[in-house]
């Protein structure tokens, strides 16, 4: 049986591939296995921010097309990337065990985040992370940073920035584990919807090639998704808005902690909740409506 997955082909998107690759081989070595590499309209467009670019899905819009028309047979993501609003004819059918969730400070310049000075410039391209970062450091001037890994980390050199922000999973997927300064404290700086997690999409007929897909996914990383992303849909936006999460599952007990902040940082609404495992949606759904009624909404802009 031949297995096609549509990836982006920047090195931690063919990382990504690969460790699919890997896993649907260790089940069935008579596998085969092709990439079928896409150019997604984040990776083409690169000189502007990605809320200017236009809205979710510019990393994924492309590579879902590649399913829908028959050029693949999934549809392989970085979870925090995939858009919450379901797109006709595709479905999310595994979500392999997760990797760190963590975002990294990576800095030539000092040995710590603590350390940086009154004014320092950091570079990141998510608005997620800017927030964070001027709710617990107003003084920053927050540079907009785009590319893949290694682009940003020679930005960093390049624009004599004080430090840059990068997902922990990322470098430490492409062997950068030695850039990494310090993972930065999650009580302020809380990760992403998915982040850390690879989301795989396939249509929604049954065929034999969905089957081996769905045999790759990780219940609990999925239950943490799921609560993660039924979150983000509660509060009623996609992946650019200004809200983390943190989630813990242990054995049957699901644990989600949620935060919303201005994109300037000047307000945060942070809640918590636990719940069964077995209803991570409800999780979700519950803990956003406590931030709603906090004033979430008037934070987002709805």
């Amino acid at each position: 049986m031949i297995i096609k997955l549509a990836t982006r082909t920047s090195p931690l998107a063919l990382w990504q591939a690969r460790f699919i690759t890997g896993l649907l081989l260790s089940r069935d070595s008579s596998l085969e296995v092709i990439e079928v590499g896409v150019e997604s309209t984040g990776d083409r467009v690169q000189d502007r921010p990605l809320g200017q670019i236009g809205g979710d899905g510019l990393f994924t819009k492309e590579i879902q097309a590649a399913v829908l028309d028959g050029r693949a047979h999934a549809a392989v993501h970085s979870l925090k990337d995939l858009p919450t609003a379901p797109v006709p004819g595709m479905r999310l059918s595994a979500v392999p065990k997760r990797g760190p969730t963590g975002d990294a400070f990576v800095s030539t310049k000092h040995d710590s985040f603590e350390r940086l000075p009154k004014g320092a410039r950091l570079g990141t391209s998510s608005i997620r992370r800017k927030a964070q970062l001027l709710w617990y450091r107003p003084d920053l001037e927050i540079v907009d940073l785009r590319g893949n890994v290694d682009t940003r980390l020679k930005k960093l050199v390049d624009q004599e920035l004080d430090g840059i922000i990068l997902a922990e999973a990322g470098l430490l997927r492409l062997g950068y584990e030695s850039q990494i300064t310090e993972i930065l404290d999650r009580n302020w700086m809380l990760p992403a919807v998915g982040q850390g997690a690879v989301g795989v999409e396939t249509g929604t007929e049954s065929r034999p090639e969905n089957d081996q897909i769905e045999a790759t996914n990780d219940p609990q990383t999925l239950a943490e998704v799921l609560a993660e992303r039924s979150f983000l849909v509660e509060l009623g936006g996609g992946c650019l808005i200004p809200v983390g999460v943190d989630t813990k599952c242990n054995g049957q007990n699901l644990e989600l902690k949620g935060v919303v902040i201005a994109c300037d940082g000047k307000r945060r609404l942070e809640a918590r909740l636990a719940a069964d495992a077995s209803k991570p949606i409800e999780l979700g759904r519950q803990l956003a409506k406590i931030l709603m009624d906090q004033g979430a909404g008037e934070i987002l802009g709805l």
